[in-house]
């Protein structure tokens, strides 16, 4: 059994639910807001993808319309890209499908309430419920559920209920400004997307110099770096910006130049970012700070050309 199927139920009457978008995230909400007691009436999603994870996560649930899974729905969550979210809500209000007293929440991150308008317009009462959670769309997301932070904007009125639904899927409420939305997002973005990024270049730049496993080679060294920079914040900087090694970056940049171009710009872009926060939390003294910042602009004209990769993302062999 699941980690959300343990969770159990809130103390709040159960809701009837649909979900318009049966995608990587829609799915697995839906699925543990089944687990917690509410009734899934209803879900849409076109691709054999949706159907697949339905039929895995929520079977027997039907499939229907858009229009028609926002009718036999008193909690209907939205959960598609951001930039789809404008239109297809705008659409769904034409079509007639909000109503007086029932509430309609989305799960962008980027958006707050804003883009809900045309829903509160039709009487409804609107949510912004973000899972700061990566998915994929299989059974395993739900054990990852538990504990997990939503970013919520909601009107006061609309809070108490905000919570238990995030209760209901075992997570905690962060209140979000509307304003904020963008920032919140952004900053989410910046930590969980380009850290996957970041760690596949250190694979890759690990394997050209011959590593043959980089993930058992980086695993443990980056879980450490991890743990401790939540802990610890700007007090686990370490390496050779946070020592003013300007030797030892320069001697990085140019093998970066020479057999991996492609990643001189990220480099060059994340060690000054290092430098400044060492700097600014007394890691690194503004004098010795100099030699390695002269390096890092100094090649700052080296980085505004790249080697692009190859069709199918795969790299080109190094240049040796």
């Amino acid at each position: 059994m699941s980690a959300a199927a343990r969770t159990p139920a809130v103390d709040t009457p159960a809701l009837t639910v649909g979900v318009v978008g049966a995608g990587r995230v829609g799915a697995v909400l839906a699925a543990a807001l089944a687990a917690a007691g509410h009734r899934v009436r209803a879900v849409s999603g076109a691709s054999p993808a949706s159907r697949q994870r339905i039929a895995q996560l929520l079977p027997g649930v039907p499939f229907l319309p858009p229009a028609q899974v926002s009718a036999v729905a008193q909690l209907v969550i939205v959960s598609v890209p951001d930039d789809a979210l404008p239109v297809l809500v705008a659409d769904l209000a034409r079509a007639g499908a909000f109503r007086p007293g029932q509430v309609v929440a989305h799960t962008s991150g980027a958006h707050g309430l804003t883009v809900l308008a045309p829903a509160a317009a039709a009487g409804a009462r609107t949510l912004a419920l973000h899972p700061a959670m990566t998915f994929t769309g299989q059974s395993g997301d739900l054990d990852r559920l538990p504990g997990i932070s939503y970013g919520v904007t909601a009107a006061g009125p609309l809070r108490p209920l905000a919570t238990r639904i995030v209760a209901a899927l075992g997570g905690a409420v962060e209140w979000v400004d509307e304003a904020d939305r963008p920032l919140y997002h952004a900053a989410l973005a910046h930590g969980a997307n380009h850290l996957v990024t970041l760690v596949n270049e250190a694979a890759d730049r690990l394997r050209d110099a011959g590593v043959a496993d980089p993930a058992r080679v980086l695993a443990p060294l980056l879980r450490a770096a991890l743990d401790n920079a939540l802990a610890g914040g700007d007090s686990a900087l370490t390496g050779p910006v946070s020592r003013g090694d300007a030797g030892t970056v320069a001697r990085h940049l140019d093998e970066l130049a020479r057999t991996a171009p492609e990643s001189l710009p990220s480099y060059l872009a994340l060690a000054r970012r290092t430098a400044d926060r060492a700097i600014a939390a007394g890691r690194l003294s503004a004098a010795a700070a100099v030699p390695l910042l002269d390096v890092l602009a100094g090649r700052e004209t080296v980085a505004a050309t790249h080697r692009p990769v190859t069709a199918g993302g795969q790299r080109r062999e190094p240049v040796r």
